[in-house]
């Protein structure tokens, strides 16, 4: 899996009939031979490997340093192809795929076997979405399987958003990367259980919770989203993720709190990064400040999270200090993966 030669194909999203570009289908053969490929989807990159061969599966697990007990979301081009991997398709799930998908929502259903084990991970679910992204559909549909992928980075690390970011974390471990651009939501998709009769949140993601209830009624959140105590459901989340080169911790208070935190560290000898809105920019004298969006459009924040946590020098800054945001609508996608990314550590301000 080391030193591997990696393709890096530029595709230019507006062209049309891209299933028959002939970089899509030099893809495509990639994945026909169980190799694994990177493609862009709008939220984030994936790295995607057909979900019905253990052996791509399992190129996909080594090239991320993934644990094999993390299951991953298979990616469909077409709504019809969910009732050829799952048992049963419940009116919820119905409801929410005619008001989502192509969209960053992904439905956990029960799965009838047909996949790779290793994409479940054993267990009797299987997370499935379709991406509303046009290189993502036109390589499913060249490829014709489903693909498994989870995010086309380094386990544990930020997740990529352009090309450059899946390069620098996994060139020379998998055999092509498709150049679509930078994506679009920024954040991974919503993750819902629809196996029961409530549905339930088990990942915010690019679809709030106060969307999807205004489809299906209440929505249940997963506890582990709220108690460290419980194990999380859904894939991409039961180990720490997005995490910088440097710690990371959250501030929770005023502007002035914030301040004195940063002062305080740079007075103790310590190099300091601060990842701040455009509203707070120039608000201390940290040694390294990035701009993460507009606080009064949370879009901007979740489009530009992972390239921001991706940009402080582990050579510049000893620690990083960021904001905090309402959790509310896409505010608590970033919430969860800040604090995912901080392992837990937040500053509250008495």
């Amino acid at each position: 899996m080391t030193n591997q030669q990696t393709n890096i194909l530029s595709v230019d999203n507006s062209v049309e009939n891209l299933k028959e570009h002939p970089l899509i289908q030099c893809a495509a053969t990639q994945l026909a031979s169980n190799e694994v490929v990177a493609f862009p989807t709008e939220t984030v990159y994936g790295l995607g490997g057909n979900a019905l061969s253990d052996q791509a599966i399992e190129r996909i697990f080594k090239a991320k340093g993934r644990p094999s007990d993390n299951p991953l979301i298979v990616h469909i081009s077409n709504k019809k192809q969910l009732q050829h991997y799952v048992k049963h398709i419940p009116n919820s799930a119905r409801k929410l795929i005619d008001a989502f998908w192509p969209g960053p929502l992904t439905i956990v259903l029960e799965h009838n076997k047909k996949l790779s084990t290793r994409v479940t991970a054993q267990l009797s679910t299987v997370a499935v979405r379709m991406p509303d992204h046009p290189v993502a559909l036109a390589l499913i549909e060249a490829a014709n399987v489903p693909l498994a992928a989870p995010s086309a980075n380094t386990s544990g690390k930020p997740s990529p958003t352009t090309a450059d970011h899946v390069r620098k974390d996994l060139a020379g471990k998998i055999s092509t990367i498709i150049d679509g651009g930078t994506t679009g939501v920024g954040v991974e998709s919503t993750v819902v259980d629809c196996t029961s009769e409530t549905v339930m949140l088990l990942r915010p993601g690019g679809i709030s919770k106060e969307a999807l209830e205004e489809i299906v009624g209440v929505v249940e959140v997963d506890p582990a989203l709220v108690a460290a105590d419980h194990t999380p459901k859904s894939p991409g989340m039961k180990y720490t993720h997005y995490a910088p080169d440097a710690p990371l911790q959250l501030i929770d208070g005023s502007t002035d709190f914030f301040r004195k935190i940063v002062e305080d560290a740079i007075n103790n000898g310590k190099k300091v990064g601060v990842l701040v809105t455009e509203e707070n920019k120039g608000l201390t004298r940290a040694n390294q400040e990035v701009i993460l969006g507009k606080r009064s459009d949370l879009s901007t924040v979740a489009q530009t999270l992972y390239s921001s946590l991706r940009s402080f020098d582990k050579n510049v800054v000893d620690i990083i200090f960021t904001e905090v945001f309402p959790e509310t609508g896409l505010g608590s996608a970033i919430m969860n993966r800040l604090k995912k990314a901080a392992g837990g550590t937040i500053i509250k301000q008495d």
